[in-house]
């Protein structure tokens, strides 16, 4: 698994290939027993989750998608992320945000066609354009707090794949 260094994104993605077959990787993930994690495996996709007591609002979790086109080497492309309610909120609030600004913009086209003041639409526009910059540093500012636990799910994923072959 490459190291995270990508820092401009929010959900940090990696893939993994091994040397085993689908089976076998579907039961190491059922046999996992530990105290601080709650795994939830939906047919190829597992989801890697702190238990109710260990989170809160920013607390992460790893989704992995486990797949295999050829005999004997499977793939896991895992995300971070955090909660995907909270991941949906936030980015219906981003294109609101877009929607919002793509409006005002064109009432200010509009309004300077006809030859009127657009002071007001250009000052909600660049209002906008600092509520979105604020919630990407807030997003980053989550996924700062979020991530010590995200080590914690990246160093217990590295310890359930190691008795497994990488490729």
């Amino acid at each position: 698994m490459s190291d995270l260094t990508n820092e401009i994104v929010l959900r940090p993605r990696f893939r993994v290939s091994l040397r085993t077959n689908l089976e076998q990787l579907k039961a190491a993930f059922d046999n996992v027993s530990g105290d601080s994690f709650m795994i939830k495996r939906l047919d190829d996709h597992i989801f890697v989750k702190f238990k109710k007591e260990d989170t809160n609002f920013w607390t992460p979790q790893l989704h992995l998608e486990l797949s295999c086109f050829e005999e004997g080497i499977c793939n896991i492309r895992g995300v971070f992320g955090p909660n995907p309610t909270l991941w949906t909120f936030f980015m219906f609030l981003h294109f609101g945000v877009g929607t919002l600004f793509i409006i005002m913009g064109i009432f200010a086209y509009s309004n300077y066609a006809l030859g009127k003041d657009i002071t007001l639409w250009l000052l909600g526009m660049f209002f906008l354009v600092v509520v979105w910059f604020s919630l990407y540093a807030f997003g980053r500012m989550g996924r700062a707090k979020g991530k010590g636990q995200m080590e914690q799910l990246k160093s217990f994923f590295r310890e359930l794949i190691s008795n497994f072959e990488r490729i």
